[in-house]
């Protein structure tokens, strides 16, 4: 036999029914907490979402916050443009306290109140088209990816059909093209869900291909081969069994489309087919600041910054999540 451990004096000991008595219960954590724990790791992915909800509470409560400063989008300030030159008077575009971001040149409007309106816009365009994009490309992509053959065929030559479609030119076409009123809605309104139509219904394909990819790999799962053995109808294991399993991979490829979206909102805006002024857009904004840089560069600086911090933040919060999400991952 061998000789007992000895203990070296003033050094302690516990029996492990004790140890496990200050433990606490032992509980398992799901896949969620395991990524939000990760989430919450990273640190830049964390800044990004904060910035975001930041910038939705600003366009949610945009006339409200525009109040509080005592600004408004689309009220002019003569008396702070210069009649010969046209520029704003003062240093830097005009900012004083008044007016933090300065003021337009010829009519003198509040840049802060068009900057904060502008969030509008943008996200709410980027943000129904992203949903529409991703309600076709799911359902598109899990029927191809699960049935195969001919329909699987036919779906991913639709795909390419769609990516190979020249999108500017067919969105300057339509806007052109369109009357001013369709199904009772006309103005800003009809505006807004002509891009968003545009913009969601020929994205699609890229999510659908995702989608398709990651289907082909679950139909061949045990719990998919469980449900079919029960007697579980094909629309049943699509939606119960295998969307669930897709959560993931959609929410990242969303937050991810939606900075995508941003950009071809304010590049629709740009040229000259997004909203109609003077509703504020940072897309138009940017074009007629191009106007006007030789003598009032700072005109560009707001809309400018506003379009690269808000794509920076949504990619930034799109890998971040992508990274939490990914099981492979460390």
């Amino acid at each position: 036999m061998s000789a007992p451990l000895e203990v070296e004096p003033g050094s302690s000991s516990a029996e492990p029914e004790a140890i496990l008595a200050g433990a606490g219960k032992i509980e398992g954590r799901s896949l969620w907490q395991i990524s939000w724990m990760r989430l919450k790791r990273d640190k830049v992915a964390i800044a990004g979402g904060i910035f975001l909800v930041f910038l939705i509470l600003v366009a949610i409560f945009a006339p409200l916050l525009t109040k509080l400063v005592g600004v408004t989008p689309n009220d002019f300030h003569q008396d702070l443009v210069d009649a010969s030159l046209q520029t704003p008077t003062g240093k830097l575009g005009g900012i004083s306290w008044d007016h933090p971001f300065g003021v337009e040149p010829v009519n003198g409007r509040d840049i802060f109140a068009r900057i904060v309106y502008g969030a509008r816009i943008s996200l709410l365009i980027a943000f129904l088209a992203t949903l529409l994009s991703v309600v076709i490309g799911v359902v598109l992509g899990i029927i191809a990816g699960y049935f195969g053959g001919w329909i699987d065929t036919l779906i991913s030559r639709l795909m390419d059909i769609f990516l190979a479609f020249p999108l500017i030119l067919f969105a300057l076409a339509l806007v052109g093209a369109v009357p001013d009123s369709i199904l009772g809605l006309q103005g800003d309104a009809l505006r807004v869900a002509l891009i968003v139509f545009i913009i969601g219904f020929f994205s699609w394909p890229y999510i659908g291909r995702i989608i398709r990819g990651q289907t082909l790999s679950l139909r061949e799962r045990e719990f998919v081969d469980a449900a079919r053995s029960l007697g579980a109808r094909r629309p049943y294991i699509l939606f119960t069994e295998l969307l669930p399993n897709l959560i993931a991979p959609i929410l990242v490829y969303a937050t991810l489309l939606i900075p995508t979206n941003v950009l071809f909102e304010a590049g629709l805006s740009y040229l000259g087919v997004g909203v109609r002024p003077p509703t504020a857009s940072w897309g138009d904004m940017l074009s007629i600041a191009a106007k006007w840089y030789q003598v009032d560069p700072m005109y560009m600086v707001p809309p400018g910054l506003s379009i690269f911090v808000t794509v920076l933040a949504f990619n930034l919060f799109g890998d971040g999540l992508r990274d939490a999400l990914d099981p492979r991952s460390r």
